[in-house]
């Protein structure tokens, strides 16, 4: 690949990207427009935005990888997180917008009108922030390594620098817009050279994918996770991990409180769905290519570098040239974006639970929103950016599953008996937090140190949700009809103004 072209498609990326977020600045004033564009978002460009946020490096680049690595079953990875918005959809998404909450921690703090529960929340949101970023900004080195030669460090470094620029800067208002820019452009980055590519193997009359795989394995139902030892409930667990986590993710939730209404989710939800739907196309595509032209990639080089090694690879000269460098160009647009949502979360908890407070008692002075915001932006990136080049890379796709599964065993739980149960008590809401994200958290920990591990342990502990859902829902039913006590005083007004569109007017009589 031509490091030039590479380095212009980035460079472009970026410099739009700070172009767009300098424009959003101009209308962010208010606390409402720093943490939720001041609820104005339309629905469709509040899609845009989401599937701008969500569709990460894993979407980007990871999927063509595992699906080159691992076999066509890994087309799993792309159904899960569509079917995680008809979940969210279906159970939260017009609720969440009628809490009328800025954060996650808001509305946990609301429906259960505990400000310990509003502490675990804000641990879980940071934590579960900083878990999603790190993939982001090793996928940024990743992709400049691959484009330039660049050192590894750097890539990070770039996005963190535009990312904290942007959100700092102009908040939510910003962010929306460059999220809703950048998803257009993800989308064109892929879909382009991808129809090219396609092209090019017709004309070719290159074999089928089937003819050019090395193993029967890439092609059978349900053993494209075999080498994580018993691939059937590796398999569902990833599922209920991506279709269950998506609601549970700081940085889509927090899309849901810009929306004017409770109607207007759900409009933005169904059209999200879309989006995801026409994206997911092309990743595959990538991966079926790549086993046909590029059966074995170089040593020490990552399957999750085949969608900007494989232009090259079917494409001599300058064509393949120009479409590594917009593919390139769009990686960077999915990492600059998702870290952009990812911190905008991390940042508003930071802000709110922690560091105002705290520099408030220090220095006997109130923070102002902008000040707080900022100072939290800075160290929401700083923390993941110094993980990111001590923890090796386990795989794109590979680390935001678990970041999906942490999700999943936590706040799913908390947000579907919280907006559906009047028998959610506070003790029972912090004991599935606490089992659900315990569970989780360890076995992530254990997964990213200890390395693959063989047998049931490994496939127990590389993909928990099976087990760690269940278990942390099961926990806050029971303990929460063993302290039917502690149920807060407020809560069926609550949930009334949770569950009663904006338009309805009550009679007060």
């Amino acid at each position: 690949m031509s490091s030039a072209y590479g380095i212009v498609a980035i460079v472009l990326i970026c410099t739009v990207t700070l172009a767009v977020g300098a424009f959003g600045l101009k209308l962010s004033r208010t606390t409402s427009d720093f943490y939720v564009a001041g609820r104005t978002v339309t629905p469709y460009r509040n899609a845009s935005a989401i599937g701008g946020e969500y569709l990460s490096a894993a979407s980007f680049l990871g999927i063509a990888g595992l699906v080159y690595t691992n076999g066509l079953d890994m087309l799993w990875f792309p159904v899960g997180y569509t079917v995680g918005y008809v979940v969210l959809l279906v159970l939260v998404a017009a609720p969440l917008r009628r809490s009328g909450a800025y954060t996650l921690p808001d509305f946990a703090e609301a429906r259960l009108e505990s400000t310990t529960i509003r502490r675990l929340c804000s641990v879980l949101v940071v934590g579960i922030g900083w878990l999603y970023l790190l993939p982001q900004l090793q996928g940024a080195g990743l992709a400049l390594t691959s484009v330039t030669g660049a050192p590894s460090w750097l890539g990070g470094l770039v996005v963190a620098v535009v990312v904290v620029a942007n959100v700092a800067a102009g908040g939510m208002r910003s962010i929306t817009l460059v999220q809703a820019v950048q998803y257009w452009i993800k989308l064109t980055a892929i879909a382009a050279p991808a129809f090219v590519l396609l092209a090019v193997w017709f004309r070719d009359g290159a074999p089928g994918p089937a003819i050019a795989t090395r193993d029967a394995g890439w092609v059978e139902p349900l053993g494209g996770l075999a080498g994580q030892g018993h691939p059937v409930y590796a398999t569902y667990s990833l599922l209920l991990a991506l279709a269950l986590g998506t609601m549970g993710l700081p940085h889509v939730l927090v899309r849901f409180y810009t929306n004017p209404d409770g109607r207007a989710a759900r409009r933005t939800t169904l059209t999200v769905v879309a989006l995801l739907g026409v994206f997911y196309l092309f990743p595959p595509l990538y991966g079926v290519l790549g086993r046909v032209y590029l059966p074995e990639l170089p040593q020490g080089v990552a399957a999750d570098t085949l969608v900007l090694r494989l232009p090259g690879a079917m494409l001599h000269g300058r064509v393949g040239e120009v479409l590594s460098a917009v593919l390139a160009g769009g990686a960077f647009a999915a990492f600059l974006s998702t870290a952009s949502g990812l911190t905008m979360s991390v940042a508003g908890v930071i802000d709110q639970d922690l560091l105002r407070r705290w520099l408030g008692r220090m220095t006997g002075d109130d923070f102002t929103v902008v000040q707080g915001f900022r100072a939290a932006t800075v160290l929401a990136v700083v923390v993941p950016y110094a993980a990111s080049r001590v923890i090796e890379p386990v795989g794109l796709a590979t680390m935001v599953s678990l970041a999906f599964a942490v999700a999943a065993s936590t706040f799913c739980p908390l947000l579907v008996l919280g907006s559906w149960w009047r028998g959610l008590s506070t003790v029972g809401a912090a004991a599935g937090l606490v089992v659900g994200g315990g569970l989780a958290a360890s076995a992530v920990a254990a997964t990213v140190l200890a390395g693959p591990i063989p047998g049931w342990q490994g496939a127990l502990l590389g993909q928990p949700a099976a087990w760690s859902i269940p278990l942390a829902f099961a926990t806050a039913v029971v303990v929460s009809l063993a302290t039917p006590g502690r149920i807060p005083r407020h809560t069926a007004r609550t949930m009334v103004r949770l569950h009663t569109p904006e338009d309805l007017v009550l009679d007060r009589d």
